[in-house]
């Protein structure tokens, strides 16, 4: 028996170093390649069920009920034989229909304050808070804020609530893990898992738009609920999906309120009832590399003044028409979204410094902002220019003629706007799609123009280098400006 052992042991150790020698021996080699590869990330987790278990209950379904009128018709009436009917159609004898709509919120304080989306409970006759354990409370609305998306409420509870706090949305970095709870299609309870995907996300939802994108399923009903960090801290209020079909199911691309942002409005909410924001008194556009070579810059950033409010806050404070506003209060400003969101956030009534560039030069002026009583809509920025080779009859490839009184009538000209009329834009030069037939030219490089012959005297000096030629113009009762380059600055 121990021969037989020994002989199959034997041939066991000629066998491999038989292969050994002749190359076709185990790749030991590449499992040290294999075992030397990235180690796990130990942030990983292994399982989210004590992070869901401990935040559930603070995440609450919201229920809403509406009234609204069905045009007048009253509904069949009891012991009517179409009285079933009533149910088909939705309404009441009294010719009156009850909507109902499901939501998502969580508990921020133990008081009972809850956080919900405004589009949620907006037009709600009544509203409910329903606990995790499916206790049904009534809530009060405290306030809500439509340009953020925010709501706020309130409920009493006998027994204990339990709340979340808010994280610090600035540290959520793209790949990050997150988690989302909600009420999603009124299922309740349902927690998902994914990653930021994306940070400053704008959907055109209004002018405050800065989202955290997820790729955690968030689906109809999951509004207003918390996407919260692996510390079980919210960083983000679910808001909106992207659905291609438009179903309203989840294809992995979620938005939410950053909680930074979310926090702001809510303490606000909380103390007032309502939302206060600064008011500058501009409307701006956004800056393109040739409009920043204009100012003398060589990054497009900033925010161009193309109109102040008479007796605002910019005019009281000497601000003018084609400053390209560049900081403020000590924020910088790369885009019209972002002076958007610093002047909305900063102090009412105070004095703050702006730094602008004024025809290429840097300039500091204090200014007072008033209170924003509506939202005002900022118009968005020129669209991306484009090179255009051909051979042009001025540089700037234009026709231009002096500003006549049937000029005026025609396209509605105050007589407080002067300079000159466009008459033609050349097939083919720069000014397509930045000049059209009847903006009156203000200003070129800076300077006020009056004569066609002058402007293009103005555009030729200033685009000597290269550089593009900077135009103000008037249409449709506002100041725009535009860079224009000529045929052969392309």
């Amino acid at each position: 028996m121990n021969d037989t052992f020994q002989m199959r042991a034997w041939r066991a150790f000629l066998l491999v170093l038989g292969l050994c020698l002749t190359g076709a021996a185990p790749s030991w080699t590449g499992l040290a390649v294999a075992q030397d590869a990235s180690p796990p990330d130990p942030d990983a987790p292994d399982s989210f069920s004590r992070l869901a278990k401990r935040l559930i209950p603070s995440v609450v379904n919201i229920s809403t009920r509406q009234t609204i009128s069905t045009s007048g018709m009253e509904g069949f009436m009891e012991d009517s034989p179409l009285e079933e009917f009533n149910e088909f159609f939705g309404r009441e004898g009294d010719g009156l229909k009850r909507v109902s709509s499901l939501g998502s919120g969580f508990i921020i304080d133990a008081e009972g304050y809850v956080v919900t989306n405004n589009h949620v409970i907006e037009s709600a006759d009544e509203i409910d808070v329903i606990l995790h354990d499916g206790t049904i409370l009534p809530a009060k609305l405290i306030g809500r804020d439509p340009d953020t998306d925010l709501a706020l409420l309130k409920v009493t509870s006998r027994e204990r609530l339990y709340a979340v706090p808010f994280g610090n949305s600035d540290t959520a970095e793209v790949g990050d893990w997150v988690v989302a709870i909600g009420n999603p299609f009124g299922l309740g309870g349902t927690v998902t898992a994914g990653i930021v995907s994306a940070r400053d996300r704008d959907i055109n939802a209004g002018n405050y738009d800065d989202f955290i994108q997820t790729d955690a399923a968030i689906n109809k009903g999951n509004s207003g609920g918390p996407l919260f960090n692996l510390s079980g801290e919210v960083i983000g209020v679910n808001t909106a999906i992207y659905t291609p079909s438009g179903s309203g199911g989840s294809v992995g691309v979620g938005f939410s309120v950053p909680s930074n942002l979310a926090g702001q409005v809510i303490d606000q909410l909380r103390e007032t009832g309502h939302v206060r924001r600064g008011k500058l008194g501009v409307r701006v556009q956004g800056v393109t590399q040739d409009l920043a070579e204009s100012y003398g810059h060589s990054r497009a950033t900033g925010a161009i003044i193309t109109n102040i409010t008479e007796d605002g806050p910019a005019a009281k404070a000497g601000l003018k028409v084609g400053d390209l506003i560049l900081k403020f209060d000590g924020a910088d400003v790369k885009t019209t979204r972002d002076l958007s969101k610093v002047v909305a956030s900063a102090n009412v009534g105070e004095p703050l410094l702006i730094e602008i560039n004024r025809a290429g030069k840097a300039t500091q002026l204090q200014v007072t902002l008033g209170l924003m009583e509506t939202t005002e809509d900022e118009p968005e920025g020129p669209e991306a220019e484009e090179a255009l080779p051909p051979e042009l009859s001025n540089i700037l490839g234009v026709t231009l003629a002096e500003l006549t009184d049937e000029d005026r009538r025609r396209h509605r000209v105050p007589a407080s706007v002067v300079g000159v009329i466009v008459e033609e834009v050349e097939a083919g030069s720069d000014a397509m799609g930045k000049l059209e037939s009847g903006d009156v030219i203000t200003e070129v490089n800076f300077k006020p123009v009056t004569d066609p012959a002058d402007a293009i005297a103005t555009a030729e000096s200033a685009a000597v280098g290269g550089k593009p030629v900077l135009v103000q113009f008037y249409r449709d009762g506002d100041l725009s400006f535009r860079s224009i380059r000529a045929a052969n600055q392309s």
